[in-house]
């Protein structure tokens, strides 16, 4: 058994661990740049759903294990495993259609958030993407989906409506609620736990909001505990219409001066009105004018389009850093998670570190379960993104990142499994989930994985990401 039998059998090129190209293929789209030392034996970056059907029974055949490359965004490297076949989707990257007057489209698994966004907003169309505009969908739908506008549009996995995907028994298939239930459910929100590779996706569209307002204020860093603590009083009454967001970032030049006292940090506020009509987005982002401290500056940005968002998002989280984030649901005042950090962050090594709160609006938050493997809802999402350029500061950013979330550990009700250290901190992996959801999704791994031709969250990784490799 070698690359060279899995050759025959895929269009698709198949890498082995030996060939020139293997590190290159391995590493090469990983936004991490923090990259552990795993590998697997071989690399197939398929064609299509037939070389995924091939690699799969091939697998089988030969008692190997496979793991899923989407768009290699996952801050942790679960796709990089000692040992078996990585099946890379890169090639899988089409829009294959988009039926406006039905308000449905049909994707595979590597379109980025910005590619979904910009060809449906052609149309008149959106759909609840992710923030970041990199992310491609198969990550972002196995982590559930956090969106764009969510106490209205609700979680990205929300507005799936199916998926195709191939099974471990190497069949491929169509999950809906009303066929195959099992995988479409797990398939929302397993993470890198999932036992299927799904290679379309059928989306239910929403209609693009003709009003997009923003606005955006800094504070002191030392009034983030009272800027948090309004925030939290205030958001039951705010619009579902406006997504908050409260951060610690570095001060921009105009006020770098004003934010020496603090290491050049300050609390920024930002707010987005998704309406359709502009006096409705101005009264949805009036109550962010009623703080209870004077801002640094504040600003009104109108009209907002999705470029305009992913441009802003993007900058928080630049490209080619090495990073560490954990990302937890809480039901705290974000004012006493905003007290609690202070201290610590004011220390914080490197300047393109970012903490992030987000506090969801309106008066029935956090919102009911829905039935699929995402679990965890609460009244604030967020938590530390420790980002830095040199492998010579790994070990300083390491230990202040394990600082900062050893603060916030007692405020947390669970993790964002697409966005949190799994390999490093296995233990939490449940915690992404209800205990009635995680005892669902082991027992369909059971089910329709028994031979675990799937490597699952736990197998084949090393406790410790060590250093870059390019």
């Amino acid at each position: 058994m070698n690359a060279e039998d899995l050759r025959t059998l895929c269009k698709g090129p198949v890498i082995d661990a030996g060939d020139a190209q293997f590190r290159d293929a391995l590493h090469g789209n990983l936004w991490n740049r923090l990259i552990p030392d795993r590998a697997p034996r071989m690399i197939v970056k398929v064609a299509d759903e037939d070389d995924i059907i091939a690699t799969v029974k091939f697998a089988r055949a030969h008692g190997l294990k496979v793991v899923v490359r989407g768009g290699g965004h996952n801050w942790c490297q679960p796709t990089l495993r000692n040992g078996g076949i990585l099946i890379d989707l890169e090639r899988l990257n089409r829009i294959l259609s988009i039926d406006v007057e039905h308000r449905r489209a049909v994707i595979q698994p590597i379109l980025s958030n910005r590619e979904i966004q910009t060809a449906l907003n052609a149309h008149g169309l959106a759909f609840p993407t992710g923030h970041c505009p990199q992310v491609k969908a198969s990550g972002y739908f196995l982590g559930g989906g956090m969106a764009w506008n969510p106490t209205v549009w609700g979680y990205g996995t929300e507005s799936l409506e199916a998926i195709e995907l191939v099974t471990a028994e190497g069949t491929l298939i169509r999950a809906s609620e009303s066929e195959n239930a099992d995988f479409f459910w797990a398939a929302r929100g397993a993470g890198s736990g999932f036992f299927g590779i799904v290679t379309k996706y059928v989306l239910k569209l929403h209609p693009l909001p003709k009003a997009i307002h923003g606005s955006q204020s800094f504070y002191r860093l030392a009034d983030a505990p009272a800027v948090g603590t309004w925030l939290g009083q205030a958001a039951p009454a705010i619009s579902p219409s406006v997504e908050l967001t409260l951060f610690l970032v570095q001060a921009p030049p105009a006020l770098a001066d004003r934010a020496a006292g603090s290491n050049g940090w300050v609390c920024m506020v930002t707010a987005t009105a998704f309406e359709d009509d502009p006096e409705a987005a101005r009264r949805a982002l009036q109550p962010l004018d009623d703080a209870p401290v004077e801002p640094l500056s504040r600003s009104r940005v109108t009209p907002l389009d999705f470029e305009q968002l992913f441009d802003a998002s993007g900058a928080l989280f630049p490209e080619g850093v090495r990073s560490r984030v954990e990302a937890t649901y809480s039901d705290h005042c974000p004012g006493a998670v905003m007290a609690a950090i202070l201290p610590a962050w004011q220390r914080a090594p490197s300047a393109i570190s970012v903490f992030l709160t987000t506090i969801f609006c309106g008066p029935h938050v956090p919102g009911p379960q829905r039935d699929m493997a995402r679990s965890i809802t609460a009244k604030i999402y967020g938590g530390p993104w420790t980002m830095w350029h040199d492998a010579d500061a790994d070990a300083v950013n390491a230990e202040w990142h394990r600082t900062v979330t050893a603060v916030l550990k007692p405020f947390n009700v669970g993790y964002y499994i697409g966005e949190t250290n799994t390999v490093e901190q296995p233990e939490i992996v449940a915690q992404a989930f209800t205990p009635e959801k995680w005892r669902r999704l082991c027992d369909l791994r059971d089910r329709y994985d028994p031979d675990r031709v799937f490597f699952d969250y736990f197998d084949g990784l090393t406790a410790e990401p060590s250093r870059e490799v390019g």
